[in-house]
């Protein structure tokens, strides 16, 4: 079997698994916001991988580009008949065009520098949703229910004699989605366009030297990695009802990214599994709640000294087969 095959193999049995774990949890709410939580954590965790482990742009304002698809879901949702998938996607696109706002001072600089530009625009978007009493300030939004032509995500599924939480819609759109964020990921990964990107973030000099647009590139992945965050935005503040600006902190951002640095930086595989331990553990060890982000910066220290590529690294690219 090739390593495509393989790849497919292991994207079934991945989803299958999950369906399998919803519908034995079917009954239990919190469970299942666990999972959907997870799975909505990883189509953003894949946009900064896109970001981070194939173009190597910094980008420490993960959660804000999830905020700004969760506050434009909040906005077309309460006030306009605009059709609740189209919101989702309007939610990628808001981020989307918020990052082609960020992108251009982060072209202009590296290193720490850049890092410290997305910090700043991640401060003042929060401070900007703080005082906006348009947006509800501090007390954030409601969201009515999310509705996908006849589906109505608040009511609970009847399966035979049995009737699931109606959290097991959000966790089945997630896995929708989720899976549709892998394979895209994955097929821009192997594309020319994941080998231009490879060679921009390994050296840019290089990379310019043989003709490749670097601006362009940096440009592609910045966008479409804050567009996957956009979306995962819209869907977690529709399925938790409310949104408000501490949800979407300079802390949450860093969440984000130990996810990523913990899954292996460049390789989608890893993502699921440092979502579920980042995202999981803590909830289920309440006495640690309260030093989640303790947590995860202990966990990042012991990836990066004793497993510094992630749990899942990267594979070597066959340049044949990119």
């Amino acid at each position: 079997m090739t390593r495509e095959g393989r790849e497919r193999l292991a994207q079934a049995l991945a989803i299958v698994f999950v369906a399998g774990l919803s519908l034995a949890l079917r009954e239990d709410d919190f469970a299942l916001f666990l999972v959907a939580r997870v799975l909505i954590v990883v189509i953003a965790c894949l946009g900064l991988n896109v970001q981070f482990g194939y173009a190597g742009v910094v980008n420490f304002a993960g959660a804000t580009f999830f905020g700004v698809g969760g506050y434009m879901a909040a906005v077309l949702s309460r006030g306009t008949g605009v059709p609740h998938l189209f919101i989702l996607v309007a939610g990628g696109i808001a981020a989307a065009l918020a990052g082609c706002v960020l992108i251009l001072p982060v072209l202009r600089t590296r290193g720490h520098y850049a890092a410290l530009v997305t910090i700043a625009f991640a401060l003042l978007f929060r401070t900007f949703l703080e005082v906006n009493d348009s947006l509800g300030g501090p007390q954030g939004l409601k969201l009515p229910e999310l509705r996908i032509g006849p589906w109505r995500f608040n009511e609970p599924i009847a399966l035979g004699r049995f009737e699931a939480s109606f959290l097991l819609n959000y966790v089945i759109l997630a896995l929708f989605l989720a899976a549709l964020a892998f394979a895209l990921v994955v097929r821009v990964d192997r594309s020319w366009i994941g080998v231009q990107l490879d060679a921009v973030r390994l050296d840019e000099t290089s990379a310019a030297a043989f003709g490749i647009p670097i601006a362009r590139a940096k440009i592609t992945a910045f966008t479409l990695g804050n567009f996957l965050a956009g979306v995962a935005g819209a869907l977690s503040a529709h399925m938790v009802g409310f949104i408000a600006p501490n949800n979407y902190s300079f802390g949450e951002s860093l969440i984000l990214v130990s996810i990523l640095l913990l899954g292996g930086i460049g390789n989608a595989w890893g993502l699921p599994l440092a979502a579920a331990i980042v995202i999981v553990l803590p909830e289920q060890l309440q006495v640690i709640q309260e030093y989640r982000y303790l947590l995860c910066a202990g966990l990042v220290i012991l990836i990066l000294l004793f497993r510094p590529n992630g749990l899942v690294p990267r594979p070597l690219r066959r340049l044949g087969g990119a």
